[in-house]
């Protein structure tokens, strides 16, 4: 017997040992009569003799017994009176079972009712010759429904006109009269696998979207789509991957924390942090960790992107432009904040979830990150906001951008070229290529590079980079290795 539970209804059922309640989170096996209520919300009271129990389902839930399956309705369509009990007869068994259950009208106005009132009906079989309205225009009305029914027509032998029509008005099969019982049993079996496949898609479908908007609240969008279609993707353990590593830090935060009141900095970083992290997920970056102010962003993991580079830097100029203003509109509000700095670095990593069997820590380890780490942290000493490897420049199809130097980084033995990325449209204004001019002259040992500096200082005297290089020759300095502190 199939009993569906609507909200607010109360059964009280007698039944045999091993009474199962069957959920969209489970089966639970209940061996003593039982108090069944459904009620309003995911939680469900069943008490038996044998104590208490609690399931977690959704609304409408099913009671059914032990070795049934869970029962198929099918209505028939079809206007011969000895229809209906020939179909009884031959499926005496599986109605009996509870596998099977069939209801009968008598044409196709009928059997419109019948489904406006019966919301349980699984499959149609249907004659397409009956009286006030046949098969052919029942099946059309079907398919205009929000949810179409699987339908089987039946037709005479040889009307392959009527047939053509069914099947491209979008009939699942045909049967031919007389009908053939053993067929007609092969076609039902056949066509409720094929609703239950659709089910079950549809099933996986709603689960894996649920679970997406529900992991999207913790983690960024692809990584919350990679870990909601596949979780075994992300599982313990890491592979090795090629990413561009971004991280991001805003001078002096840790002094504003501590002279700011609460209800300053809580506003103040949730908008700072959102609209950062926007940013970041329209370029497809995965933050994997937010450090008060500070982020860490990947490109490349968990899904592969062959252009992870020119992302990372595109992601970064954006970043910087939303930075910049942010800190303008704060200080308005007559609070003063530092500029974020930024270090972008490409190349191998070990990416994966390193959190133990407790905790999910989605990250990345390995030379590459560490060193996309010190180059945010030389931003500082460099005077500049964005400073990227040249493992970033070279990944990036027509990279635009300032060289800085060769970087002495802590922790590594090999200079590391880096560069200022640019816009296109800064690039090609008059005051970089005067830069890209004096640079040249310092790499090359040029004594003209000094008052090629100082005279660029003089036109744009807030650039710290050039301010920087200049402080170096006339500190007595040459070329363009850097050792920083």
């Amino acid at each position: 017997m199939l009993l569906t539970l609507p909200a607010t209804t109360k059964l009280l059922c007698a039944a045999d040992p091993g009474l199962l309640v069957a959920t969209p989170s489970g089966i639970m096996t209940f061996p003593t009569t039982l108090a069944v209520e459904a009620m309003t919300g995911w939680r469900k009271e069943l008490t038996g003799r044998g104590g208490e129990g609690i399931v977690a389902a959704p609304l409408d839930f099913v009671v059914k017994e032990r070795g049934g399956g869970m029962t198929s309705t099918i209505l028939v369509v079809d206007d011969e009176p000895d229809l209906e009990t020939l179909v009884q007869q031959k499926f005496r068994h599986q109605i009996r079972d509870g596998q099977i259950r069939f209801l009968f009208a008598r044409d196709g106005a009928e059997a419109l009712e019948m489904l406006g009132d019966r919301g349980s009906i699984d499959m149609v079989v249907s004659d397409i010759n009956m009286p006030r309205m046949d098969g052919l225009t029942l099946l059309q009305k079907i398919q205009e429904g929000d949810d179409p029914l699987s339908t089987v027509i039946v037709s005479a032998y040889g009307d392959m006109a009527n047939i053509r029509t069914a099947m491209n008005r979008g009939a699942f099969d045909f049967l031919t009269k007389p009908i053939d019982f053993v067929d007609l049993e092969t076609t039902i079996n056949k066509t409720l696998r094929h609703i239950e496949t659709l089910r079950e898609a549809r099933r996986r479908q709603i689960t894996a979207e649920r679970a997406h908007a529900l992991l999207s609240r913790y983690f960024s969008p692809n990584l919350a789509e990679r870990l909601a279609s596949d979780p075994a993707a992300v599982d313990l353990g890491g592979q090795r991957r090629e990413i561009t590593s971004l991280f991001t830090d805003m001078a002096g935060f840790t002094t504003l924390v501590e002279t700011l009141e609460p209800e300053v900095i809580a506003p103040l970083l949730n908008d700072y942090l959102g609209e950062m992290t926007d940013i970041v997920f329209a370029h497809g970056g995965t933050v994997v960790k937010i450090v008060g102010d500070a982020l860490h962003v990947l490109f490349g993991a968990p899904a592969e992107q062959p252009d992870h580079a020119s992302r990372a830097v595109a992601c970064a100029l954006e970043l910087d432009v939303c930075s910049q203003s942010f800190v303008k509109r704060w200080e308005e509000k007559g609070v003063v904040l530092g500029a974020t700095r930024l270090g972008l670095n490409a190349g191998p990593a070990i990416v994966g979830n390193f959190g133990g069997g407790r905790y999910f820590d989605y990250t990345a380890y390995g030379d590459t990150v560490n060193t996309a780490a010190r180059l945010e942290a030389a931003n500082k000493q460099l005077g500049t906001r964005i400073c990227v490897g040249e493992s970033v420049a070279a990944r990036v199809p027509g990279f635009t951008g300032r060289p800085v130097g060769e970087l002495l980084l802590r922790g590594r033995s090999e200079p590391l070229r880096a560069f200022e990325p640019l816009s296109p449209e800064d690039y090609e204004a008059p005051a970089t290529r005067a830069y890209l001019d004096a640079f040249g002259k310092l790499e090359a040992g040029d004594f003209t590079a000094m008052p090629a500096f100082a005279a660029l200082l003089g036109l744009r005297g807030d650039d710290q980079l050039v301010s920087f290089h200049l402080k170096r020759l006339l500190n007595g300095a040459t070329g363009v290795r850097i050792m920083l502190d």
